[in-house]
């Protein structure tokens, strides 16, 4: 499923904390493997003087060198892997890099060089995350950033949240290669929610009563599906259905509640708005999550819109 997977680098033990799962997911799926460096000149706002030319020699010397010994891991695993090395801005380097290369899988860390931070991502991935519009694996610096990048990389329960559409089984074929793979848990969990009543009146009985039928229908209805997913699927697989007013927290309380070390979804379900590169759910767990995730993107790249921004800076770049 995915061929050609990226891991951005930027030397810092954060960053490389993806490594392991990198070579974790080349293992599962058969991947090549592209590793990605680059190098941002710095500003010296107070100095007159222009950047040294030798000195930029060598950092690039000295980033090939790393890249190629990070490139020897994966083929002595039995991975082949290439590097690139670029210059300038990070994160329209990497898009580039992304659109270029077919590239149909990022592994990247959520933290790099500028360190971990009261936020759940770091900046330069928030941009590359909201416009790389392919596959992403983001895996959370403050759990694994500080392990040896050489320790194999392990799931033992692997969550899939599924809303009952095509859309959000698209998650499947990776979880299902990934729970084969690691010899993992795969938890298939759907949340049904209570349906909105009218706010501003008291609700009677025939409201609740109403209310609980519909639940009930849709708790059924789903609970066959998942009878025809598990007996579809090359893997076993347990599955969770429950109801709740927000859809959103309670797939979070279950992670946690479920001790998932991976929670694996599409990247949109019923709503599949092209408009945007992430349904409202997914985006909960990219801002919010606290466990690796593999958010699989249902749409092909050049079906997704250009935000309003991309589209005005589009234009007056062809200007």
């Amino acid at each position: 499923m995915f061929r050609n997977i990226l891991i951005p680098l930027d030397g810092s033990r954060l960053a490389e904390g993806a490594v392991s799962c990198t070579l974790a997911f080349a293992r599962a799926f058969g991947s090549k493997v592209t590793l990605l460096r680059v190098l941002e000149k710095p500003q010296h706002i107070d100095s007159p003087y222009p950047i040294d030319p030798l000195d930029w020699n060598m950092s690039k010397r000295e980033v090939r060198a790393y890249l190629e010994e990070l490139g020897s891991r994966f083929e002595a695993e039995g991975i082949a892997a290439e590097f690139i090395l670029k210059e300038g801005e990070p994160a329209r380097r990497i898009i580039e890099v992304i659109r270029q290369a077919g590239i149909d899988l990022m592994v990247v860390s959520t933290h790099g060089k500028s360190g971990l931070s009261g936020w759940y991502a770091g900046s330069v991935l928030q941009k590359i995350v909201m416009r790389a519009r392919i596959s992403i694996m983001l895996v959370r610096a403050f759990l694994h950033g500080d392990g040896d990048p050489s320790v194999r990389f392990l799931f033992n329960s692997i969550l899939v949240p599924l809303d009952g559409s095509k859309r959000s089984e698209f998650a499947l074929t990776p979880a299902t290669s990934l729970a084969r793979a690691h010899d993992a848990q795969l938890i298939l969990a759907h949340v049904v929610p209570r349906p909105e009543m009218p706010r501003w009146t008291q609700q009677t009985r025939e409201d609740v009563e109403l209310a609980d039928r519909i639940v009930e229908r849709n708790l059924e209805e789903m609970g066959k599906h998942f009878e025809s997913l598990v007996f579809r699927l090359p893997v076993e697989a347990r599955t969770l259905l429950e109801t709740a007013d927000d859809v959103a927290v309670r797939l979070h309380e279950l992670v946690s509640r479920k001790k998932a070390d991976l929670v694996v979804m599409s990247a949109h379900g019923y709503s599949g708005q092209s408009r945007w590169t992430y349904g409202s759910i997914a985006q909960t767990f990219i801002a919010y999550g606290t466990t690796p995730l593999l958010l699989v993107q249902d749409f092909p790249k050049d079906a997704i819109e250009l935000t309003e921004a991309e589209a005005a800076a589009a234009e007056k770049k062809g200007h």
